[in-house]
């Protein structure tokens, strides 16, 4: 290496040609200013919304599967006012207990359901760029350019991929249409295609090659990175050794699948393949993946899908159930898998909780975390899988985008008082909140893009405003 000055977007090259990028290292910057971190944005989908009663104060007791509304106790008919409350984790929210003060819980949050299409169309499709209904004329669909590609233009374009798009959706069986299956869309009908194999994946982000069988990408990168080792110093040595650690765990995990695979294949099961192996293991996979993007600048804006709207193929919850599960199926039974749904919401809370907590574990320049520079955003485009509902959808957002927003918090933008849930068209509904759009625009406008409207929105959200 000619040179041991670097920054974290330059990369240590192997002697097979394969590249690897690595994090900033103090030890090596050229400049003794303190170096402003990359402010980033990532949003985690949820499909088929959630269970009410577990994720939302005051529903513990509605009826199932309507719901009350806003009432944050049911003890003296109490609702929770317009504004910003101290936050309390419903038991949905728990796994998130440990970075309480980095999360904010956002109720009161509606879309707009274009009638015409089926509901599940919508939900993924136009979650990050629902228009208002009939304004897109070319489609069927209130679908534009989804809100991740509009923010990279300003912070994403100095990164190796301007954005990038992970799946969870491993079935090659095609359920449903391209609009179930994507929430990051270049412009009407035209699909940013999301990646969904960890190997795939692997070799796009750091150029490992193919016919390296006795040697794997970490090795070669380390032979040639211990010159520029010597010259770090003792904290940059130790986020050395952490970063690759945590490479060589993820071709460790990707090593497992690939072994449950190979073993599934030699029996005949009536399910796909991927059905069977391990839901989680997969998800966090997926995440180690996009959070190490992320971390060393190869994109600075995400999107990440847990699963499919409305596909009734299963998937292998472990340690929830015996055998594999349709999420879906059992959101119209409501009554009947209540417990189980509450399991699934669960743990899908505690896949967004793990990305969380590594990304507040990875220090940045300046003594910040990376969770502290991203906006990363949990949300569903139902607000409930069993009453189809577009209003009261469930939005958390972690991180600050470098302190821009406030965290810790509860923020209820509905005005429920007096409102009884009713009918819109065949879906049960309670429009007396904010559009989502509103979040999107805030959250632009947070990340240094000059806008004053996005999508349908009526306005910025002053109660997120640091």
């Amino acid at each position: 290496m000619k040179s041991h000055h670097t920054s974290r977007r330059n990369f240590v090259r192997g002697m097979s040609g394969a590249a690897l990028a690595i994090p900033w290292m103090e030890s090596l910057s050229k400049s003794s200013e303190p170096i402003k971190p990359s402010v980033r944005a990532a949003w985690f989908y949820v499909p088929i919304g959630v269970v009410r009663r577990g994720f939302f104060p005051g529903e513990d007791e509605a009826a199932i599967p309507k719901f009350n509304g806003s009432r944050t106790e049911v003890k003296n008919d109490a609702r929770i006012k317009v504004g910003t409350h101290e936050l309390k984790l419903t038991p949905t929210q728990k796994p998130l207990e440990r970075m309480k003060e980095k999360i904010t819980f956002i109720t009161g949050l509606d879309r707009t359901f274009q009638e015409g299409t089926d509901v599940h169309a919508q939900c993924a499709s136009c979650f990050l760029t629902n228009s208002a209904p009939h304004t897109i004329t070319q489609s069927p669909y209130p679908q534009s350019r989804t809100l991740d590609h509009i923010v990279a233009e300003k912070i994403g374009r100095d990164t190796p991929f301007r954005t990038l798009e992970f799946s969870c959706n491993s079935h090659k069986d095609n359920k449903e249409s391209i609009q179930f299956d994507n929430i990051s869309w270049y412009g009407t009908e035209h699909v940013a295609p999301s990646m969904r194999d960890p190997r795939k994946v692997y070799h796009r982000l750091f150029g490992t090659q193919e016919g390296q069988s006795n040697k794997n990408i970490t090795d070669l990168v380390l032979e040639d990175a211990r010159s520029m080792q010597r010259h770090l110093g003792y904290d940059d040595k130790q986020k050395f050794s952490e970063y690759f650690d945590s490479i060589r765990t993820i071709e460790e995990q990707m090593e497992r699948l690939e072994k449950l695979r190979d073993e599934l294949s030699f029996a005949k099961f009536e399910e796909p393949l991927d059905a069977h192996l391990p839901r989680g293991e997969y998800i966090r996979l997926m995440g180690d993946l996009m959070v190490t993007a992320l971390q060393v600048g190869l994109t600075n804006v995400a999107t990440f899908m847990v699963g499919p709207e409305r596909w009734d193929t299963p998937y292998m919850y472990e340690t929830l159930f015996e055998k594999p599960r349709s999420h879906h199926q059992m959101s119209h039974n409501q009554g009947r898998f209540i417990e189980d749904l509450l399991r699934v919401d669960h743990f899908h809370m505690e896949q967004f909780a793990y990305l969380v907590e590594k990304m507040d574990s990875i220090k940045e320049a300046d003594g910040t975390t990376l969770l502290d520079n991203t906006l990363f955003t949990y949300g569903s485009g139902l607000g409930d899988g069993s009453t189809h509902q577009y209003s009261a959808l469930p939005i958390i957002m972690a991180g600050s985008g470098g302190g821009k927003l406030i965290t810790g918090k509860h923020i209820n933008l509905s005005d429920h008082s007096g409102a009884v849930p009713k009918k819109e068209g065949k879906y049960q509904q309670l429009y007396n909140g904010l559009p989502l759009a509103n979040l999107w625009l805030t959250q632009a406008k947070a990340l240094g893009l000059e806008m004053d409207r996005y999508a349908e929105s009526t306005g910025e959200i002053s109660h997120l405003m640091a």
